[in-house]
């Protein structure tokens, strides 16, 4: 069956097939590690804002990390407030912070939050619409005028307090002393700026946004966040054989043969002749053969054989009008690329490599590494089976079942992002992937 579909490729037309939707396999480990960081680079709070605070009642110490209260209580406007320096990061799964309390003053009124940037900052956090704070003469939780609740213990001096966004579950949470006090639903809009307050003789804080370990185990909690989502997900009923099947039509349609042989092997599976619809042969199945050897060849930079064995085996791919035509319109449209920062580094340096005579060992050489061979046999890949005349989706010669699951799950987590207000982890895939292949 196989033989007879390779014979039959040789008249049959083929899909058109766009290689750079494969763009994603240029990147280079350097690159990625540059994207992961420019997802990153959102400002993080690391001082307190000396600019933007009720200065008539509190001080701010010269390391910025420390307010006392200088005022005098008369009312509820005489508030020693302090915002940080920027807000708090929306693109991760938990932001927190931590303040101790080195002295509960005379009334021990002080207090932890979270403020928008309107905040009045003569007023403690949560006594005004659009903020929360937690308090620690009295335990109580204030999320805006009229709004307060009995919440957790009370606090005083040598006590460390802690506030964090769970963008997870878009839930405010407060800890005291390593230990978590309780959370709610998260609802205030815009970004939250960190907020600390004093409100009577002799208080003091001081804040640590990261700099030092915080006393609360907070890699722990956001690990025990995703661990619970990940539960909910894994109570779906999925088929049991399913990751077997997704596997093995990942190695079909790439033409790993050899794996894909031990791959059954150890499995011990007779595999039907197509899981998906019981009848017929998978599509993956298709050109097999030749698309291992095409694979191996071009891998072990052999291009010359491959050109050879694709003008024998699929002519159609590599017709001579076909590539006339590509230098045609590369002549006429490649400057056009060089206006697109995707495309302006890619080929400036694919270019420069026609001015080494030892392009291998030149600054530019990874083009000519494994990483983007395995880009060249996976677009060959794809404008072989393109050629499949029982094709019925031209998606299908592009991505691998696994890989379409893998691009809905992104799409999935961007919905989800945005329906929260762009806030949360940033779901990139390659990051992923790149992160955990450097786990031991």
């Amino acid at each position: 069956m196989v033989a007879h579909q390779e014979a039959e490729a040789t008249t049959t037309t083929t899909t058109t097939v766009d290689p750079m939707r494969l763009a994603s396999r240029w990147r280079s480990p350097a690159e990625w590690v540059a994207t992961a960081a420019a997802l990153d680079s959102e400002p993080m709070p690391s001082e307190l804002n000396t600019a933007n605070s009720s200065g008539l009642f509190a001080v701010v110490s010269v390391d910025k990390m420390s307010v006392k209260y200088l005022g005098v209580n008369h009312h509820g406007h005489d508030v020693g407030v302090v915002q940080a320096d920027c807000p708090a990061p929306m693109h991760r799964a938990v932001y927190y912070f931590e303040m101790t309390v080195r002295n509960a003053g005379l009334k021990g009124q002080t207090s932890i939050g979270f403020t928008t940037e309107s905040f009045k900052m003569r007023r403690q956090p949560g006594w005004e619409s659009q903020s929360c704070g937690y308090h620690g003469d009295d335990g109580y939780l204030y999320r805006g005028p009229g709004k307060s609740e009995s919440f957790g213990p009370k606090f005083t001096s040598g006590d460390i307090i802690g506030a964090g966004i769970n963008y997870i579950e878009q839930l405010l949470f407060f800890t005291k002393n390593g230990s978590l006090i309780g959370a709610f639903p998260k609802d205030i809009k815009g970004p939250l700026y960190p907020t600390i307050a004093v409100h009577s003789q002799g208080e003091e804080l001081t804040v640590n946004f990261g700099k030092e370990q915080f006393c609360f185990d907070i890699e722990g909690y956001i690990l025990e966040q995703k661990m619970t989502r990940q539960s909910i997900s894994d109570k779906l009923y999925l088929q049991p054989d399913i990751s077997h099947w997704i596997v093995r039509s990942y190695l079909l349609h790439y033409g790993y043969q050899d794996t894909l042989n031990s791959f059954d092997a150890a499995s011990e599976t007779d595999p039907p002749a197509n899981h998906q619809t019981g009848y017929g042969e998978p599509p993956e199945m298709y050109g097999l053969s030749h698309r291992k050897i095409l694979r191996q060849l071009i891998m072990n930079g052999d291009i010359d054989s491959a050109f050879k064995r694709l003008e024998e085996w699929y002519p159609q791919v590599l017709k001579a009008e076909q590539l006339e035509g590509a230098v045609k319109y590369a002549r006429a449209n490649l400057a056009n690329f060089l206006a697109h920062k995707a495309f302006e580094g890619l080929l400036k340096e694919s270019v420069a490599l026609l001015a080494y005579e030892k392009p291998s060992e030149s600054c530019i050489g990874y083009l000519l590494e494994s990483p983007q061979r395995e880009f060249v046999a996976d677009a060959v890949n794809a404008a072989i089976l393109s050629t499949n005349p029982k094709m019925k989706d031209p998606e299908s010669c592009l991505y691998s079942c696994l890989e379409k699951l893998l691009r809905q799950l992104t799409v999935c987590s961007s919905e989800l992002r945005a329906f929260n207000s762009d806030q949360g982890d940033v779901f990139l895939l390659h990051k992923e992937i790149y992160e955990r292949s450097r786990r031991p």
